[in-house]
């Protein structure tokens, strides 16, 4: 028993297992979102983009290949924003990078949400891909189990490498909780693309506003744990971020 407990005090509240459940809805929301109401673009993940942008480029459409250009920018700009925030954030505020993105990002969606439908879908393509790429660099380990919570093949390879290896071993708990975890990240990315799609036939781009409740739900549970349950491990670094170096002030 002081085993487990000590197994769970190692554990973030940025790395529950419910916490990461919750961003993978959003990923899907934010997946049909863009593709929905937002100029048929993937912005959670950039595999299609880059085949599209190929396309393109291979049927001579230079303009076309330039369009899926944009947002797999804003990508690589957020991967790059992740790395370098962490430790200057660190050393300067009360709260934790993980914390501070999920209000950046709510912050982004409210405003997402006072676009009008006329305007250049460059604009919210640039924004969502900019926290999609943030959030999935920075939310890596759900309990230890690497996770992505934007998009969903590392989520069906790892099912089905669980599911061989559940057969091979019927009794191992660790395969069970694998398994379970990976099929419920791809139920709720699934479920949040259907909740988005529909509601995007009514509420057209304001849609998008609806993700604040799920962001909001996780943004006050990870200010309550670095406020109050987690004072004390301010610097932990989560699980998966073991090798990233803290820069120094910028």
């Amino acid at each position: 028993m002081k085993t487990s407990e000590s197994e769970q005090e190692i554990y973030l509240e940025c790395e529950k297992r419910h916490i990461f459940l919750l961003l993978m809805f959003v990923g899907g929301f934010y997946g049909a979102y863009t593709y929905s109401c937002r100029g048929g673009v993937f912005c959670n993940a950039q595999t299609a983009n880059f085949v599209l942008f190929s396309l393109n480029l291979g049927q001579g459409k230079w303009l076309g290949a330039l369009y899926y250009l944009i947002p797999m920018s804003a990508y690589l700009l957020g991967s790059m924003l992740s790395e370098l925030l962490p430790g200057p954030i660190r050393r300067r505020y009360p709260l934790r990078w993980d914390t501070l993105l999920i209000g950046f990002e709510m912050l982004v969606v409210l405003l997402l949400g006072f676009i009008p439908d006329s305007a250049p879908f460059q604009i919210s393509q640039i924004a969502v891909n900019l926290i999609c790429s943030m959030q999935y660099n920075t939310f890596r380990q759900a309990r230890g189990l690497p996770m992505a919570t934007t998009f969903c093949t590392n989520h069906l390879r790892q099912l089905g490498i669980s599911l061989v290896k559940l057969i091979r071993h019927p009794g191992s708990l660790h395969q069970k909780r694998r398994l379970s975890m990976h099929s419920a990240m791809l139920l709720v990315f699934v479920l949040g693309g259907i909740l988005s799609s529909f509601l995007c036939m009514f509420f057209s781009g304001r849609t998008i506003w609806f993700a604040l409740i799920p962001l909001a739900v996780i943004f006050l549970q990870l200010i309550y744990a670095d406020r109050v349950r987690e004072v004390t491990l301010r610097d932990r670094v989560p699980h998966g971020h073991q090798f990233h170096i803290f820069l120094p002030y910028l």
